[in-house]
């Protein structure tokens, strides 16, 4: 087994559309904070800005050889869609739901799980935290950020 990956993902957009961002919040098997990936999109809706977490997650996944993931979104849409409860109907989300399936597929065990909003809080403040610094420097663009607690700090 290469890896078990825990993310709790969320994405958001200031008007709808409007800046849009998405975050990853890494978790330890306890559930706790690890690490946070987080990333300005430009104007977009806020689904589009959830399934950008998503592929995100995925794509962090991949890159870290996991082969078993559990990801935890805010999202009933994106959670029901990407279990095949709900059909993907609006023609911007056909292209990331598609993206997102493909990269599932490749992975032996995956799970994505629809957690209330108070149960995503890191996601959510990653999200936020980087719609603040595009609204701050006066615009819409990308950026993207990673954060590391201090592991130093908990000692």
């Amino acid at each position: 087994m290469a890896g078990r990956l825990r993310a709790a993902v969320d994405g958001g957009s200031r008007g709808n559309p409007g800046p849009a961002a998405w975050a990853v919040a890494l978790l330890g098997d306890d559930g706790g904070y690890v690490e946070g990936h987080a990333g300005a999109i430009g104007r977009a809706t806020n689904n589009v800005a959830e399934y950008r977490a998503l592929l995100e997650a995925l794509r962090i996944a991949e890159e870290r050889g996991a082969d078993d993931v559990e990801v935890r979104a805010d999202s009933e849409l994106i959670v029901r869609q990407i279990q095949g409860r709900y059909r993907v109907r609006h023609p911007s989300l056909i292209p990331l739901h598609a993206e997102a399936a493909r990269r599932i597929r490749a992975i032996p065990a995956f799970r994505i799980v629809h957690v209330p909003r108070e149960a995503n809080r890191d996601a959510d403040r990653l999200v936020n935290r980087v719609l603040d610094l595009c609204e701050r420097d006066g615009g819409e663009g990308t950026l993207n950020l990673v954060e590391v607690p201090d592991a130093a700090a908990g000692s």
